[in-house]
């Protein structure tokens, strides 16, 4: 496993890396990558149709063929879905994300997949402690898994689906507060690596 974040500082991006939706303030520190979330920013298009948001703060890369993304989040949670992301987009149609998200008055593990013509769903599975969690996304051919950990080492599934990709994806992490005046998102490590993760129900 490589960490994406590794060795950069301030105000420069790693290597292949771009922002969708710059915040004003985000900076990498040796904390990592430290991102103060805009009011209002989300990205979620309502089943009801009644709303659509595309604006969360997105840093991402190209990635081709199979990989593992993972990351160590935490969020400064205040208002209803304040969360730390992390995001793979085929197209503007077509995403999943898996969120460690203030819903419900706690923090939670919460995932959402949009698809043309059914929007996004969305799924809160479990509350989560407030210190933090571990995510990670995992890609083999055309089929994803999400999971989250407490300790980096046990993974536990939360989400498996196919989504069509011939193209690389962009795939990374997101700042988000939906309803709230922002909130403070800290993303530790971000590391990398070729090999899918293909047990995903013993996460293994």
């Amino acid at each position: 496993m490589v960490n994406l974040f590794a060795s950069v500082e301030g105000k420069r991006l790693p290597r292949g890396f771009h922002w969708l939706n710059e915040p004003a303030q985000w900076t990498f520190t040796n904390q990592g990558l430290v991102v103060q979330a805009e009011p209002k920013t989300d990205y979620f298009i309502d089943p009801a149709g009644t709303g659509v948001k595309a604006d969360g703060h997105f840093l991402y890369t190209h990635l081709q063929g199979d990989f593992t993304l993972s990351t160590f989040a935490q969020v400064d949670m205040e208002s209803d879905f304040d969360a730390a992301v992390l995001l793979v987009m085929v197209d503007d149609a077509n995403w999943g994300k898996l969120c460690y998200e203030y819903s419900s008055q706690r923090p939670m593990i919460v995932s959402v997949v949009t698809r043309p013509g059914s929007l996004s769903d969305d799924c809160n599975s479990l509350a989560v402690p407030k210190t933090g969690i571990h995510l990670r996304i995992t890609r083999f051919g055309p089929c994803f898994a999400f999971h989250y950990s407490h300790d980096g080492t046990w993974w536990e599934l939360v989400r498996y689906f196919r989504m069509e990709c011939d193209a690389p994806v962009k795939v990374g992490v997101v700042a988000q507060s939906p309803t709230g005046n922002g909130c403070q998102v800290i993303f530790q490590h971000l590391t990398y690596s070729p090999e899918p993760v293909t047990e995903i129900r013993s996460g293994k």
